[in-house]
């Protein structure tokens, strides 16, 4: 995929994730209202610690959304390839959007299973369209070898 069309897509995915982040934050803090309003306690746990705990697990699940759209919104402005933490990270995204979608589509219906494995292939699509000129170099026949080296470490390819 060219520099003109990878650009846009990791943008496109960037500004997503930061409205996810965004959605996931305001989920958690009505759901920690909800749950304070209730005043119930669950297999015998405080109330007020669990109020505390889904603003907490919003807080974080929202920051780790956000650093993954910044990283998409660095690499889609630069039209460069993101490094190798970077790439480990929405890795990381990719497959929490698959488990969640997993668990989505049986807990909230086909419309989160729907969004959740939209915004995954984003991401995915982010990491294939620039795999190739990443931290792990060319797969092009020839890559690497200095010229006059014919197989790894000056031998002769294994014929066969």
């Amino acid at each position: 995929m060219s520099g003109m069309k990878r650009g846009p897509v990791a943008l496109t995915a960037g500004a997503v994730l930061l409205g996810e982040a965004v959605g996931a934050v305001l989920l958690h803090l009505v759901l920690a209202s909800v749950l304070s309003g209730q005043r119930m306690s669950l297999a015998g746990l405080d109330p007020d610690a669990m109020v505390i705990g889904t603003r907490a697990m919003g807080g974080v699940l929202g920051a780790y959304l956000a650093l993954c759209g910044a990283v998409l919104l660095r690499a889609g402005v630069r039209r460069a390839a993101p490094g190798r933490w970077a790439r480990v990270l929405l890795v990381t995204c990719a497959v929490t959007h698959g488990v969640l979608g997993a668990v989505a589509v049986g807990l909230v219906g086909w419309g989160a299973f729907a969004w959740l494995v939209g915004v995954m292939a984003l991401v995915v699509l982010c990491l294939v369209a620039y795999g190739g000129d990443g931290v792990g170099g060319s797969y092009e026949e020839g890559a690497g070898r200095p010229a006059g080296e014919d197989g790894p470490a000056g031998r002769a390819p294994l014929a066969g």
